[in-house]
């Protein structure tokens, strides 16, 4: 229910918002040699003609799974085959009916393709993205949050918070510029990677359309340096906690070994709300980092999100910021179900 009143409040938010932006749609769909004529008949097929009231409405119905139509050709809220993909649930009146249908985002300005269409093209590259970027934080993050803890007050743990702190007050776009520069640039002979690229290229001799996962590990490695200081931090902090704890002191007084104490008993413990900062990183970096994926030319959700804002394409930066929201409810549930599965305590009884 909470999730449910987020995507509604960010929906809200997002409709007003891009509504009381300058530039007419119509003209942006027809090209500024459009006539009258023709600008009121796109307005009227968008809905633009009527209250701003209505139009939100109009807007709920469109992305809502169920939803309510007119079988009235004139009417914005006919249905459409080229729209929706629906099902009739039932009719009512005479004229309405409710239907069970896929949401629909409605159509880019530009390339006049479904949003979702849009969206499902460069999701892929996105959540590889992603996916390396949190594994590659997840596993130097805890590794260095541990280390950091154990070496408490020594020199290395000094080195390591300060690189910490180094890597969480870097803006990324600064960070994918140097990286980019360094290691695809002036280390380019020694390193082989290039200083842009995305997951799927095709090869100059004609070969067709090559996976390159070497152009994924600079922007992997942009986008996951402030999760790694940020969960390396949180690691040492939490591990410090547990550290102190009696029962670390009994299972020391028991014999057992320093690493069984620290893996077995300490990190597991230590890791709830790691697990939760994860998620969070997890959801952000999924929902597409906008700077590092244009800068590397990684041609995913942020990506094409940035297209959009410089050739003012209000329905995929619509689209794209609905999916983000919609992305972080979601896994925010998932980590929840996690945290209760990792500490018992914290179940619902």
């Amino acid at each position: 229910m909470y999730g449910f009143l987020v995507l509604a409040g960010v929906v809200t938010v997002v409709f007003l918002l891009f509504n009381v932006l300058p530039g007419d749609p119509a003209r942006m769909l027809m090209g500024q040699r459009a006539d009258a004529e023709s600008l009121k008949i796109i307005q009227k097929d968008l809905g633009l003609d009527q209250p701003l009231s209505k139009q939100f409405v109009m807007y709920l119905n469109d992305l809502s799974p169920i939803s309510v139509h007119d079988k009235n050709p004139d009417d914005y809220l006919y249905l459409d085959d080229e729209k929706y993909d629906y099902s009739e649930l039932f009719s009512y009146g005479e004229s309405s009916v409710l239907v069970f249908k896929t949401p629909y985002l409605r159509r880019s300005y530009n390339t006049k393709r479904k949003v979702s269409e849009t969206m499902a093209d460069y999701m892929l590259e996105t959540a590889i993205l992603a996916i390396a970027s949190i594994l590659i934080a997840g596993f130097l993050g805890i590794l260095f949050g541990v280390i950091s803890a154990l070496k408490r007050d020594t020199l290395v743990d000094r080195v390591l918070l300060f690189i910490s702190v180094l890597g969480m007050s870097v803006p990324s776009f600064y960070s994918a510029i140097i990286i980019s520069w360094l290691f695809g640039y002036v280390l380019d002979d020694l390193t082989g990677l290039n200083m842009t690229g995305s997951l799927f290229e095709y090869d100059d001799l004609g070969n067709g359309e090559m996976v390159r996962l070497d152009n994924l590990i600079l922007p992997a490695l942009t986008l996951g340096l402030r999760p790694i200081s940020a969960i390396m931090q949180l690691t040492r902090s939490s591990m410090l906690d547990v550290m102190s704890q009696d029962y670390i002191r009994t299972a020391r007084a028991k014999g057992l070994k320093f690493r069984v104490v620290v893996i077995k008993h300490a990190l597991k413990n230590a890791l709830n709300p790691v697990v939760t900062a994860i998620s969070g990183m997890f959801a952000s970096l999924l929902a597409g980092a906008l700077f590092v994926e244009w800068i590397f030319g990684w041609k995913g959700i942020g990506w094409v999100l940035f297209d959009a804002l410089t050739k003012f394409d209000l329905p995929i930066v619509m689209g794209g910021v609905l999916l983000t929201a919609t992305i972080f409810v979601v896994i925010n549930i998932l980590v929840d179900i996690t945290y209760g599965l990792l500490d018992p305590r914290v179940r619902v009884k």
